[in-house]
């Protein structure tokens, strides 16, 4: 079986004085860091995912801000594999999937902003497209979330989220287990 990384839109408008700030942003993106750390270490293959907001009315990720780029924990070296996207789904629209059979990928492991919508909606496709899927929870970040009126906190959206994908779609760990084994 052959692995890949799948960094998904770890990008500064979810950090500190960006425009859509997530919770736990930057600790997700040191343990992003140190699991890029690990692929690079082994040279396995890298897949950087960016995300770019065209819509009308969109507020982050707009091309050509400081905030669309790719934060510096996770910098993508020279040769490292980057995706444009403009849809939750890391799939839709983009090579994603062309150049991970390309290069003989059956397993991904995932971290990314934000685990309810674009890790969620990419690493159920992953699985619909037949790949083992590891996400690694302490590496992703959420935001609070309103419906009806209520607001539903990042901690419990992130956790009901990696708790959903881990019922069929993936194997949930942590970066320390995902290190250690």
């Amino acid at each position: 079986m052959s692995k890949a990384l799948i960094i998904i839109d770890i990008q500064n408008d979810y950090f500190e004085n960006g425009a859509m700030e997530l919770v736990g942003s930057l600790p997700a993106s040191e343990n992003a860091k140190l699991v890029l750390s690990k692929f690079r270490d082994e040279n396995l293959p890298i897949v950087h995912v960016q995300h770019l907001s065209v819509a009308p009315g969109s507020v982050f990720f707009l091309p050509e801000t400081k905030g669309q780029e790719i934060q510096e924990n996770v910098k993508p070296l020279n040769g490292e594999k980057v995706i444009t996207k403009y849809y939750p789904n890391s799939f839709r629209d983009t090579d994603l999937l062309d150049y991970l059979k390309s290069q003989s990928i059956t397993e991904l492991v995932v971290v990314g902003m934000m685990t309810h919508m674009c890790v969620d909606a990419t690493v159920r496709a992953a699985k619909d497209f037949d790949f083992e899927c590891t996400v690694i929870g302490d590496a992703c970040a959420s935001r609070d979330l309103e419906i009806n009126g209520k607001t539903v906190k990042a901690e419990d959206a992130h956790n009901a989220f990696l708790s959903a994908l881990s019922f069929f779609y993936a194997d949930v760990k942590s970066t320390n287990e995902f290190l250690t084994n």
